[in-house]
This record gives C-alpha cells, sequence and structure tokens, in this order.
C-alpha cells in the first residue's frame, strides 16, 4: 500500500486508516506482547507511518481491548482479572501526544463492548483528551449484536460503526452453500475459522440466500444492502480477493432495499438471531 501510494502520489484525497493490536498470545511477536500504553502506540504508529510511507494516519484504532472482555465471537460477559491492563486514561494519553505531535489525526476503537466506548467517551471528555470518532465491530446478516446496545451510543454520542466482515468472511455471497469449499477462497484456506460456518449459521444463510432470490437480487447484494440500510453505520467495510467481487460490492452502493425485503430479513433474524456473535 505504501509503495502504491508514493507512486500515485494522491495522499490528500485519501483517508486511511490503520489500527495497533492488543494484547494476545498469538501477537506476542509484535513489541514483544503489544499493549495500549505510550511506549507500544508510538512505536506502533511509527512502524505504521514507515510502511504507509505517510506523515500522518487519518484515522488510528485499537484493534481489540487491552483488558479482557468479549469479542470475536464470544457473546456473553465472562469477568477474568487482568491485573495488568493498561488504564485507559493511559491509552488515551498516549493517542493525545500522537494526535499534537500530528502523526494521526482522528482516534477509534474496535472490537470494542458499550461499557468500553463509554468509559472512553468518558474519560476523555473529563480529561480534555481525544474523543473517540468510530468504532469498528462485526455487523452482518449473522450478526447484529452492535444493535443490543452500541447502536444508541452510535447515535446519541456520534460514534459511527464502522462494518467489518458483512459478508461474513465471504458465507453471504453464497459460496460455501452446500458445503461448497471454493479454490482459494477464505474458509477453503484457513478452515480454523468457523466462526461464521456454525450449523445456526449456515441454516440462517441458506434462509437469506431462499429469501433473496425470491426478490431477484443476489445474496451479495441484499446482505451489503441491509449494512448499508442501518441509520447508525458510517461506513461498510467490503473486502475482495477479485475484480468480479469488487464490482459486485461496488454495485451494491446506492441499493434500496425494498421494506417487504427488510421483513423477510427481520423475520429469518428472530428465528435465529445473531448465530455469529
Amino acid at each position: 500500500i505504501g509503495s502504491w501510494l508514493k507512486k500515485r502520489g494522491q495522499r490528500h484525497d485519501l483517508v486511511i486508516a490503520t489500527k495497533a493490536c492488543g494484547p494476545g498470545v498469538w501477537v506476542n511477536y509484535f513489541r514483544g506482547g503489544p499493549r495500549h500504553n505510550k511506549r507500544h502506540l508510538v512505536e506502533a504508529v511509527g512502524a505504521s507511518l514507515r510502511r504507509l510511507q505517510t506523515e500522518y494516519i487519518d484515522l488510528y484504532q485499537l484493534h481489540w481491548p487491552d483488558r479482557q472482555t468479549n469479542f470475536f465471537g464470544r457473546l456473553g460477559y465472562r469477568h477474568e482479572d487482568n491485573a495488568d491492563e493498561t488504564p485507559i486514561d493511559e491509552t488515551l494519553a498516549a493517542l493525545e501526544c500522537l494526535v499534537e505531535s500530528g502523526k494521526i489525526r482522528s482516534i477509534g476503537l474496535s472490537n470494542e463492548t458499550p461499557w468500553g466506548v463509554m468509559s472512553f467517551l468518558e474519560i476523555a471528555r473529563r480529561e480534555g483528551l481525544p474523543v473517540v470518532a468510530s468504532v469498528q465491530n462485526p455487523y452482518s446478516l449473522l450478526n447484529r449484536t452492535f444493535e443490543i446496545g452500541l447502536s444508541e451510543i452510535a447515535h446519541r454520542e456520534s460514534v459511527g460503526l464502522l462494518a467489518y466482515s458483512p459478508l461474513a468472511f465471504g458465507v453471504l455471497s453464497g459460496k460455501y452453500l452446500g458445503g461448497q469449499r471454493p479454490e482459494g477462497a477464505r474458509l477453503t484456506l484457513f478452515d480454523r475459522f468457523s466462526r461464521y460456518s456454525n450449523p445456526e449459521a449456515t441454516r440462517a444463510t441458506e434462509a437469506y440466500a431462499a429469501l433473496a432470490k425470491r426478490h431477484g437480487l443476489t445474496l451479495t447484494e441484499m446482505a451489503l444492502g441491509f449494512v448499508t440500510s442501518r441509520p447508525f453505520l458510517t461506513s461498510n467495510i467490503i473486502g475482495a480477493t477479485t475484480m468480479d467481487q469488487l464490482r459486485e460490492n461496488i454495485d451494491t452502493h446506492g441499493l434500496i432495499l425494498p421494506q417487504e425485503v427488510l421483513d423477510g430479513i427481520e423475520a429469518i433474524h428472530v428465528a435465529q438471531p445473531n448465530p455469529s456473535p
């Protein structure tokens, strides 16, 4: 991306967002075990700027919380002691230094809970620190948990949703229906990613595919159209590995789903709510 960006020379036409990962045994090779403290965030931002070959990042996000909580497929909160977690005020103070130095312009969260978002907002306003602009969480026909607590926060606090996995790892394209595993597809290459392919998710996907077909839509069109229609959405994060996928995704821009389709989606959601939290 950095080489492409340098060659094009259109930096000011783009909004670039990136993230700093949090703690986890699977990422201990990052900075000797990444945390959201000043040393780690300054180092992470510096490395991103070098790779991207740019002088600033428009939106810098915390990839997941520094504390133990429910994210990445965990629906309910189960408390775990985490004595070494980085306090939120310390994280915000580190981000303030990066904003003041001009290296980042806005801050965001990702895979965050309602408590987490409100804590960041409350502390920032009380201490005069940078206020969170967005939260990048999963949102799709198979995972609407954002609606439970975060959608109200998005409205009342002006923290927009950047919806990731709107096609649920490609499951909502329909390409895995009937047990198919297309060559080169994500779940073919990485079958350990079972978040969106459990039996409940498969049944829901089959129902959504049938609904889309009845209304002359592809499953991709209906899935992306639904996410884009949500009033709390700021951006629908698409991903593609082929030009055909990219064209189909882009072509859903401006698609307005009829009320009959939205009603059908709600009926399926009530019968099989959030099979892939």
